[in-house]
């Protein structure tokens, strides 16, 4: 036996019994870390969790909270706050901003309204102008923001003024009262109508919005489109060099959230009944759209979170300024507690952040 034979033969000897593990560099997470990765992996767990606390709470304040038209007074009010939030949510999901959400659906009403009664275009058609008009008013901030290269924050901020200013020029400021809409063209207030099982009035526009989250919801997770969104608000460069066309990607995003907007328009007339260019929603749709998002635990960094929170998110404050109605506070408690939820909800998603970090 050579040399090189029995040099082997020893070395095999020597490795028997020896143990065969190799090196392991797996790092034991407590129990504030498993939480802090749950909850990066559930993004919609932190709202869902405050909003059922606060029904909690708030039921035990008052007991007629619990009652079935409390919830569906709750979700009235929310119906156009949670179209407009489902339009923001899109937005944010790439890292973007769009402050101009409330001016696009009051317009888009406006617009409904306006060829309807000065130009004599029967309803139907009339929405669906308005729903393409509104799509266009998006469709110009994705090209600015994707092709032009400004920041969304600048071109929202910009295009809001606009189109508030264009509504008003548009309609001459003129109200179209809701008798008058009820009359010529019952289309326009579609959404306002509803059913009533067990006497709680329950409007169409409140099943509009579920459907919406529910679409939305299952676009953004289980489509090729939806994994795009996300993977553009996480990181543009990457996501453009594995394949996605950003550009064209962002461009969807904003028309089709131009066209969530005018879909809120139109549950406006519905919802209020008459046609308004000076309706509130133009001015605060913006704030209570974000602030959903972000009591939602949407990131606005970006590529993080889902629609169904920010459905959690606008019925928490929904049930925050019922809840300190019923039990008699100062209605400024209620802007208190939710700016107070805002800044929560930013510092939990920078801690939760770092469980991807």
């Amino acid at each position: 036996m050579s040399s090189d034979s029995k040099a082997a033969t020893s070395y095999e000897e020597g490795l028997t019994g020896a143990s065969e593990k190799v090196a392991e560099f797996q790092e034991k997470k407590t129990a504030l870390g498993r939480l802090q990765h749950w909850l990066h992996v559930t993004p919609s767990a932190v709202p869902m969790i405050v909003l059922v606390a606060a029904i909690i709470i708030f039921g035990w304040a008052s007991p007629n909270f619990f009652k079935a038209v409390t919830l569906s007074t709750i979700l009235q009010q929310i119906a156009i706050v949670g179209i407009l939030g489902c339009a923001q949510s899109l937005v944010v999901l790439t890292a973007g901003i769009d402050l101009s959400v409330g001016a696009i659906a009051v317009f888009s009403s406006v617009l409904m309204g306006q060829i309807t009664f000065r130009y004599g275009v029967p309803a139907p058609i009339s929405i669906l102008l308005g729903l393409g008009l509104g799509t266009l008013m998006g469709l110009l901030n994705g090209v600015l923001v994707a092709y032009v290269k400004l920041p969304p924050f600048i071109v929202t901020l910009g295009t809001w003024q606009i189109i508030l200013s264009a509504n008003y020029i548009f309609s001459a400021n003129e109200t179209i009262r809701s008798s008058e809409i009820s009359e010529v063209a019952p289309a326009l207030q579609f959404w306002g109508h509803a059913i009533q099982p067990g006497g709680v009035k329950v409007l169409y526009a409140v099943f509009l919005l579920i459907a919406l989250v529910a679409i939305l919801a299952y676009v953004l997770r289980h489509t090729a489109w939806g994994r795009h969104v996300y993977a553009v608000g996480d990181d543009p460069d990457a996501a453009e060099l594995s394949g996605v066309q950003t550009k064209r990607l962002l461009t969807q995003v904003y028309a089709l959230a131009g066209l969530l907007c005018a879909i809120a328009g139109w549950v406006m007339i519905g919802r209020f009944g008459s046609v308004s260019p000076s309706a509130s929603t133009g001015q605060l749709g913006n704030i209570q759209s974000i602030t959903a998002v972000v009591i939602g635990g949407i990131s606005l960094f970006g590529g993080r979170g889902s629609i169904v929170g920010m459905f959690f998110g606008a019925m928490i404050v929904g049930v925050f300024e019922m809840g300190l109605k019923m039990v008699g506070t100062d209605p400024q408690w209620t802007f208190f507690l939710i700016g107070l939820l805002i800044i929560l909800a930013v510092a939990v998603d920078q801690w939760i952040r770092k469980a991807s970090a």
